[in-house]
């Protein structure tokens, strides 16, 4: 299982992975951040950069934060900064 740090801006034109932030990840989700709207966004947007079904992608802390520790079943950790690591770098 990966554990991937977030930090999530709601309300973008458009759901994409940024690139690197600090310690972890940053990533803009078009959905509002109003009832999880956001974080079923940002599950969404991982779940189709790491190649997993989104049941397998949830927020395990800061629900209610832009900063949120996303776990990710089925995807070592390594294999997951590879992939976002790909995504940031064909964004830019």
């Amino acid at each position: 299982m990966a554990r991937i740090r977030v930090t999530v801006s709601p309300g973008a034109e458009r759901s994409e992975i940024v690139g690197r932030h600090g310690d972890g990840w940053k990533a803009r989700v078009s959905a509002a951040p109003e009832r999880g709207r956001a974080n079923e966004a940002l599950a969404r947007l991982l779940a189709d950069v790491c190649g997993v079904a989104p049941k397998a992608v949830r927020v395990v802390s800061g629900h209610a934060s832009r900063r949120k520790v996303v776990e990710v079943d089925g995807l070592s950790e390594t294999a997951a900064e590879r992939m976002l690591e790909a995504v940031a770098r064909d964004r830019a």
